[in-house]
């Protein structure tokens, strides 16, 4: 299902036929669409060891070489990041840059079943000690930046039948808002349960980076209520070390992208309008 204006069709096909083009030591493996709570790119397993991402409209066409050169810079995280094996040109009336990456083995983490919030916060933390160069995370600038956008949505979703209490909404969001900034560090911006892959049980691996950079500490805590039960959220903010402000502003930014979400995805992607009320729900603005 399409969601978003202006994306492109994409196919299976159309994934050969650029491999035949590009790469063709590729062409005759086995393609395989992947389900995914994704927004930016269509995903397709190539054979076993192999995935190749596409992005679905123009604005996520910077982020291939941008997730390039943001992943060239990363090292001695406690887990797995993906590994770019090849670039892809425009061709065969797909118009932007694509990318074939090594697979990750694991399953997407989900909302509300365990996760291990220890590790989370290892590799929070680990992620904000890199040193490298990096430029602006995205969303990772200061709140204020998100102040209309949120306001905006949380007076559409007023209307939309959903139990939302648009009320609590806005007191999450004024104190978030009043709470002084942080330092910067790294950060990856986007850490929702889909991009946070299990194996055996075990937190492995983190996915799409095109979101990562420097900017408010913050944006990382957002699986604090995206991901975790209420007893795993206490202990990922001890673990990680979050202060009263950093709390602050993590449920102001979780709050921002469920209220931005959800009226947007509600009709087109249930796994992000379904992570979008657990959010809600533990932020408590979701009304019984």
């Amino acid at each position: 299902m399409r969601m978003h204006a202006g994306e492109h069709t994409i196919t299976a096909a159309l994934v050969r036929r650029l491999l035949a083009a590009r790469y063709p030591r590729w062409a005759d493996l086995p393609i395989t669409p992947l389900a995914s709570g994704g927004t930016v790119n269509a995903v397709y397993r190539l054979g076993d060891h192999l995935t190749v991402r596409l992005p679905r409209t123009a604005g996520g066409a910077g982020d291939v070489a941008k997730e390039q050169r943001t992943l060239s810079a990363l090292h001695a995280l406690p887990v797995a990041v993906p590994v770019v094996e090849a670039i892809g040109e425009p061709a065969e009336g797909y118009p932007w840059p694509w990318a074939v990456h090594r697979w990750l083995d694991g399953e997407p983490a989900v909302e509300g079943r365990p996760f291990a919030p220890e590790a989370l916060a290892e590799f929070v933390v680990a992620l904000r000690t890199v040193r490298a160069a990096g430029p602006p995370a995205y969303r990772g600038g200061h709140l204020a930046a998100l102040n209309r956008a949120t306001r905006a949505a949380i007076e559409e979703l007023r209307g939309t039948g959903e139990p939302f209490d648009a009320d609590a909404a806005l007191a999450v969001w004024t104190e978030a808002a009043a709470a002084p900034a942080g330092a910067e560090s790294w950060v990856h911006a986007d850490l929702m349960p889909g991009n946070l892959l299990l194996h055996n049980g075990r937190f492995t691996a983190v996915l799409d980076w095109a979101t990562a950079g420097r900017g408010d500490p913050a944006c990382d805590l957002i699986p604090a209520w995206n991901l975790l039960s209420a007893a795993a959220r206490e202990v990922f903010r001890d673990a990680v070390g979050a202060d009263d402000a950093a709390w602050a502003r993590g449920r102001g930014r979780a709050l921002s992208m469920a209220v931005i979400q959800l009226p947007y995805y509600r009709h087109t992607n249930p796994v992000i309008s379904a992570n979008a009320r657990y959010v809600l729900t533990e932020l408590g603005c979701r009304k019984p």
